[in-house]
């Protein structure tokens, strides 16, 4: 039997923080206690002493490039990171290559997971203009739901027929998961800057050409249309102050039937950073000003915000080193997304309890996943250890992203993921990522 018993620790669950001990047995959180005593010869010891015990974090958007895009990432390598940085389950998106918008193919990135995933995992089925059959076969309890594109991105999976929206969103129970931005918009703006740029626009206009009026227009149109099917939609990566009055604070988490995501990048980096960091902070949807990073803060910790994730998506340094018209959008984020909130916490923004709420609680509520999210005795041991004040540097020797970059190297967190636990193996400590592949299929309540 695999038994470790973690002592000492500053547990954080459920809104509050106690000392206590954590017994795991296998992959079960089997006992949560003041102070729980076994023979050492009986089981691994780990002193928390000082740090936090917090559930693992589960990000719900993910873009791990298999198969198809390899070079960029891959879920084995993507996932060792997700666990060195205090994620042990990821939902990854349907726009590798080929999309993954049969069930055929779906089912070949679960087979490809089970053999080489560190961290837990689900795929989301892709929606086209063309695909609805294939989409209404979807099982609802072991596939996370069904992801469609409003506004084109990497892979180009648009769907922007309008009667085939009104049917998926009519006829699936499942949860929608869509990126929002209006397309004839963005066509415009970049019209209007390669009239006065040509080909040499500069990065710093990309949150002016994937404005804010893009996003608005359409998450403003997919609430309508949830509001008015009865669908499930759950809008990822919001990023304008505008968007945050489509959502509300309520009701409880567990009755909304419109949630709402923000990455992280979103809550760090503003406008002003593209002239220092350029294409490397070039996402879809953009990067806004202060002031909508402001109200995404206060939209977060009032409730309407639901979920903090990644939209983790790599690509190779020379890829992002081409002109901002040729540069693809997205960074790689799950191994800094985690410090990055706690060093938000240091700087007074976010409260402990509330990262953990964010990235671990409401996933698994609004995924409604099983048994994984919470410390609670009878749930998988998906565990992590945080060290608040235990500083360390970004830099190249410790990214273990394939594509070798992040947007924070150079920066110089406070917290330090210290270990992590995904189904009770010991698979993350101190900089060493174990060479077990403890990652399960996640599975959903519904």
């Amino acid at each position: 039997m695999n038994r470790i018993l973690i002592k000492n620790a500053k547990i954080v669950n459920e809104g509050t923080i106690f000392e206590g001990d954590v017994l795991i047995e296998n992959d079960l959180i089997v006992e949560i206690a003041d102070s729980i005593s076994l023979k050492t010869s009986d089981c691994i010891v780990v002193d928390a002493e000082g740090n936090y015990l917090m559930p693992g974090a589960i990000d719900d958007q993910v873009h791990f490039r298999e198969p198809g895009l390899t070079h960029k990432g891959d879920i084995e390598s993507e996932s060792r990171a997700a666990v060195a940085g205090g994620i042990t389950s990821f939902i990854e998106q349907p726009n590798t290559v080929p999309n993954a918008v049969t069930q055929e193919i779906l089912e070949d990135k679960y087979q490809i997971a089970s053999q080489k995933s560190f961290a837990n995992y689900s795929f989301m089925m892709g929606a086209t203009n063309d695909n609805l059959e294939e989409v209404l076969k979807t099982n609802p309890k072991n596939v996370a739901g069904i992801k469609i594109f409003l506004g084109s991105s990497t892979g180009n999976m648009l769907v922007d027929n309008e009667a085939v929206l009104e049917k998926i969103f009519s006829s699936t129970p499942m949860l929608i998961a869509v990126h929002c931005e209006d397309e004839t918009t963005i066509k415009n703006n970049l019209a209007a800057f390669k009239e006065q740029y040509g080909d040499d626009v500069p990065v710093t206009a990309h949150n002016l050409i994937r404005s804010a009026e893009a996003c608005y227009i359409s998450s403003s149109k997919a609430v309508a249309l949830a509001k008015r099917t009865g669908a499930r939609l759950h809008i990822f990566h919001l990023s304008t102050a505008k968007e945050m009055e489509l959502f509300t604070n309520k009701i409880p988490l567990e009755e909304k039937k419109i949630t709402a995501e923000v990455c992280v990048h979103h809550l760090w980096f503003t406008d002003e950073d593209y002239k220092t960091k350029g294409n490397f902070i070039k996402w879809n949807p953009a990067v806004k000003t202060a002031d909508d990073r402001a109200e995404l803060w206060k939209a977060l910790n009032d409730g309407r915000i639901d979920v903090i994730a990644t939209d983790h998506a790599p690509h190779t340094k020379e890829e992002k080193m081409q002109s901002y018209l040729n540069a693809p959008s997205g960074g790689p984020l799950v191994q800094h997304a985690v410090v990055a909130m706690f060093e938000a916490h240091h700087q007074g923004k976010i409260s402990v309890e509330k990262i953990v709420e964010k990235m671990c609680h409401n996933p698994a509520k609004l995924f409604k996943i099983e048994k994984r999210g919470f410390i609670k005795e009878g749930y998988y041991a998906d565990l992590v250890i945080v060290n608040p004040s235990l500083p360390w540097n970004v830099k190249s020797e410790n990214i273990l992203y394939k594509c070798g970059w992040s947007p924070f190297e150079g920066y110089t967190f406070k917290s330090r993921i210290t270990h992590t636990f995904v189904n009770g193996e010991l698979v993350y400590n101190n900089f060493k990522v174990k060479d077990t592949r403890a990652g399960k299929r996640l599975l959903f309540d519904r």
